[in-house]
């Protein structure tokens, strides 16, 4: 069963962006009408990792693999055969493979051949083969099979035509002195010509004729392309925009020449997942210079792209998702890249994500403000979105009234009914930063900024990265994956972030100790010197103590940048909380900020008021934590108190009243909003003018 699509309606919807490029409805196969006439951009889906790329693309392909010739490939997944020769690369086997995909029959109309592209890669597959090694030319023939077979599906599945093209080359390589990769891929083009294609399709090689220095003969042509796939370089670049060609050539003729009643409905679909891997820009870009010089073709191209902004899109049409819901406009220029229509996947919405929620636990047994906070936590990204609904509904029961982002973490969730659970927190982390060794990451989680981060790499990662800077590596790799960066952490996105420190903080499971969590904030805390910097006492919370943050808070209260004192409180409060894993009960941080509990013992020598004042900040601060913390659920009785300290404070100050009372006021409302809180109070984004 397909999984739900929350807002992806502009593409799935009836007459949505689909529809209009396929001109096919995903549910019907109705009739609609082409948007862009006979010259549909390539539409490339941007986002970065956990925005439901693969997802979307894998929803397209099982609304149209029944009604049009259909393709997926993932562009950075394309493995090698075992012991291939030199004419099998990326890009030829992902040609093969596209072609075998495409070929079956669909709805109302007979399955598609790919005679060209059959004759292409055979050509090129013999310019390894010598006399010496039958064996190889053999086993390379044989992987050719499933393309030869849609030719002729008998011909082609069957050895014997390999046994021929055998004894051919080893006839003609005793006569003749000929460069050896011409010779082969003639003899091996004339005896697939003759024993797999039938009479009609032996035409197919005519169309090699166009290519350079063949003089309208298509073997000649064939031969020259073997020749230039040998070579490398940009000969062998022009060889495979040519194979590119011959299966666009391919599709284009199984739409042409039809009877009536075998006339096909739509357009084929090729979709490309990771396309801003290099495969997918030599798949792409001989198709875009083709439609540039006014050739034109019935291919829809479906692509994703973790990266954004890079040349191969430098003049492409931008839109956001829902912006494409009804027309997609994308006016072609004098470029190549604006052939290319680059759609922005969106975040899912808070109603989208608790439409999530509510699918998955209709009941309702979880926290009303759960999924509101996974939300948050998330930024709206399906993947994170997905996977923590799936944990909340797996809860054991006993927890789902108390749930927190932080709890639903510390889960495991079945993803598959032949596998056991696996880690939620692990697991999401995998798919955002994969293939990669994350501990570093985790460790460089904690830093806030570059300088920071080349300190820990210095002292804490020195033999992970003998040969180089570590931070600088792991900043540059975040950037190539298109994560966002931003001024107070070095790792901006609040979910990887937040993933990263539940693994530097869980990942030894040496709990009650924390190792690595304690000699990381230790370090970062001794970097920012013995005076009582934010970013020092940021740190200290970090670490789980309180009592010199709130010390600073007090002493620096009377100055009369309120503003500034103010910015610094919400600093402090955005440290990151050292919980305990699997705890269950209320947080510790509720019971202090309520004055249920100390926040510690007071300072020595304090007369009432300042000793009054103390208390005050402790239980502000543990407020703050708490209800900007985005593994947590906003609390109304902590929501209240954090308004009566502040309005308390303002009536304390002899200068700074104001600001301190509308932080009262709008500090709360920013929060119930879940809005980053303002400096100014009252600044809904939160940046002081």
């Amino acid at each position: 069963m397909d999984r739900e699509l929350y807002g992806r309606e502009a593409v799935f919807q009836e007459s949505g962006l689909a529809a209009r490029l396929v001109g096919l409805s995903p549910n019907g196969f109705a009739r609609v009408a082409y948007e862009h006439g006979d010259d549909p951009p390539v539409t490339v889906f941007t986002g970065g990792r956990g925005m439901g790329k693969t997802a979307l693309l894998k929803q397209l392909r099982n609304a149209y693999r029944d009604a049009t010739p259909l393709a997926l490939l993932d562009c950075a997944r394309v493995e090698p055969p075992a012991d291939h020769g030199p004419g099998w690369n990326p890009l030829t086997g992902a040609l093969a493979e596209i072609a075998v995909q495409l070929s079956p029959k669909v709805h109302a109309a007979k399955t598609v051949q790919f005679p060209r592209l059959s004759l292409g890669l055979v050509a090129v597959a013999s310019i390894g083969w010598s006399q010496e090694d039958d064996e190889r030319a053999r086993r390379d023939l044989q992987r050719l099979g499933p393309v030869l077979s849609t030719v002729d599906a008998t011909k082609g599945a069957a050895a014997n035509w390999v046994t021929k093209v055998l004894s051919k080359l080893a006839a003609r390589a005793a006569e003749t002195t000929a460069p050896m990769a011409g010779l082969l891929a003639e003899a091996t083009v004339e005896t697939v010509l003759e024993e797999v294609f039938g009479r009609f399709q032996q035409r197919a090689d005519a169309w090699y004729g166009a290519y350079r220095n063949a003089g309208g003969r298509g073997k000649a042509g064939l031969q020259q392309l073997a020749v230039d796939f040998e070579q490398g370089g940009r000969r062998r670049r022009e060889a495979e925009d040519f194979l590119v060609g011959a299966m666009i050539e391919d599709l284009g003729r199984a739409y042409t020449g039809l009877t009536r009643v075998g006339t096909r409905r739509g357009r084929p679909v090729l979709l490309l997942d990771n396309a801003h891997e290099p495969l997918g820009r030599r798949l792409v870009e001989p198709l875009l210079r083709a439609r540039a010089d006014g050739r034109r073709d019935r291919v829809v191209v479906l692509a994703a792209s973790r990266v954004r902004d890079h040349d191969g899109m430098r003049h492409a049409t931008r839109l956001r998702l829902p912006e494409t819901a009804h027309r997609a406009p994308c006016p072609r220029g004098t470029d190549v890249t604006s052939g290319i229509l680059a759609v922005e996947l969106t975040p899912l919405s808070p109603a989208q994500t608790q439409s999530a929620f509510d699918r998955l636990d209709p009941a309702g047994r979880t926290p009303a403000e759960l999924a509101r906070a996974v939300h948050r936590l998330t930024g709206g990204r399906p993947l994170g979105v997905a996977l923590l609904g799936r944990a909340a509904a797996e809860a054991p029961a006993p927890l789902r009234a108390s749930l927190t982002p932080a709890a639903l973490l510390d889960l495991t969730v079945e993803l598959r009914e032949d596998s056991p659970p696996v880690p939620v927190a692990a697991t999401l982390l995998k798919a955002l930063l994969p293939a990669v060794r994350r501990g570093p990451f985790a460790v460089l989680a904690a830093a806030h900024d570059e300088d920071s981060a080349r300190m820990l790499a210095r002292t804490r990662l020195r033999a992970e990265a003998p040969d180089g800077d570590l931070a600088l590596r792991v900043r540059d790799m975040l950037r190539a994956e298109d994560w966002p960066e931003g001024p107070e952490h070095f790792v901006a996105d609040p979910m990887l972030r937040a993933l990263l420190l539940h693994r530097l903080r869980f990942h030894d499971g040496d709990g009650p100790a924390y190792a690595s969590w304690r000699a990381v904030h230790e370090t970062l805390r001794q970097y920012y010197g013995p005076a009582p910097d934010p970013y020092r006492l940021h740190h200290d919370l970090a670490l789980g103590r309180t009592e010199e943050a709130v010390t600073h808070l007090r002493l620096t209260f009377p100055a009369p940048d309120v503003l500034g004192w103010l910015g610094r409180l919400r600093f402090l409060a955005g440290a990151p909380y050292p919980r305990e894993q699997h705890r269950t009960g209320p947080d510790p941080r509720r019971a202090i900020a309520l004055g249920r509990e100390p926040a510690g013992s007071l300072p020595a020598g304090l007369d009432d008021e300042d000793a009054e004042l103390h208390l005050c900040l402790g239980r502000l601060l543990h407020a703050l934590w708490l209800l900007t913390d985005p593994l947590a659920l906003p609390d109304d009785d902590v929501l209240e108190k954090l308004a009566h300290e502040l309005r308390q404070l303002s009536g304390h100050h002899l200068t700074g009243n104001s600001p301190l009372w509308d932080a009262a006021t709008h500090w709360p409302r920013d929060i119930r909003a879940w809005r980053e809180i303002g400096i100014p109070p009252g600044r809904e984004d939160g940046v002081r003018p």
